[in-house]
């Protein structure tokens, strides 16, 4: 999928058909700005060449997903709570490359893409396959397929079961957050009071 076909694609046309289409891409983009910055943390503190080959590649295919997503979604539509997801996302990289090394950054990953992968098949179920949310459905299985490649890419040993439901509860109680839209008018931007700081 290239950046042009999804910018023919009309979002807000397909939202008229589709409850909630917009509160789901609100929430990939925030995902996907997590994941990048997930990769950015774990490249931060890993030493490891085959684990910095990793983590290089799979933030290459998330910051693909993210410039698909900015160009499916105005800026006007972003969460407001993307400055929370951006650290977030760091830390959820970093610290488990810091404190357990690649399996525990292989677990991370494979909580978080089993979530992911969860949440694509939940919003590719409500688009046709056809007409104009047809193009959407296919842009979001893309998705979903790279995603479901990186949790399978590492096997993760079951005893590591802890660390990765912990992080799929934690992954589960904050999309409600991320589904909100970036501006009402009068309401706190904390996009703006970040960028200050």
């Amino acid at each position: 999928m290239t950046d042009t076909t999804a910018h023919a694609i009309d979002v807000q046309a397909i939202a008229s058909d589709v409850p909630d289409l917009l509160g789901d891409l609100r929430s990939d983009h925030a995902g996907e700005t997590g994941a990048v910055m997930i990769y950015r943390g774990i490249l931060a503190v890993a030493r490891d060449p085959e684990l910095r080959a990793f983590a290089s590649a799979h933030m290459e295919t998330e910051a693909r997903h993210l410039d698909l997503l900015n160009e499916l979604l105005p800026p006007r539509e972003h969460s407001r709570l993307l400055p929370i997801w951006r650290v977030a996302g760091f830390l959820t990289g970093f610290l488990p490359a810091l404190f357990g090394g690649s399996r525990a950054v292989y677990a991370t990953i494979d909580a978080v893409e089993t979530f992911v992968d969860t949440h694509y098949e939940d919003q590719i179920r409500k688009l046709p396959a056809d007409g104009r949310g047809g193009a959407l459905r296919a842009v979001l299985m893309e998705c979903q397929a790279d995603e479901v490649h990186h949790r399978d890419e590492r096997p993760v040993p079951r005893r590591r079961a802890t660390w990765g439901s912990s992080l799929r509860r934690g992954r589960g109680l904050s999309e409600p957050g991320a589904r909100r839209p970036s501006r009402r008018p009068g309401a706190f931007d904390l996009r703006t009071t970040v960028d200050r700081i």
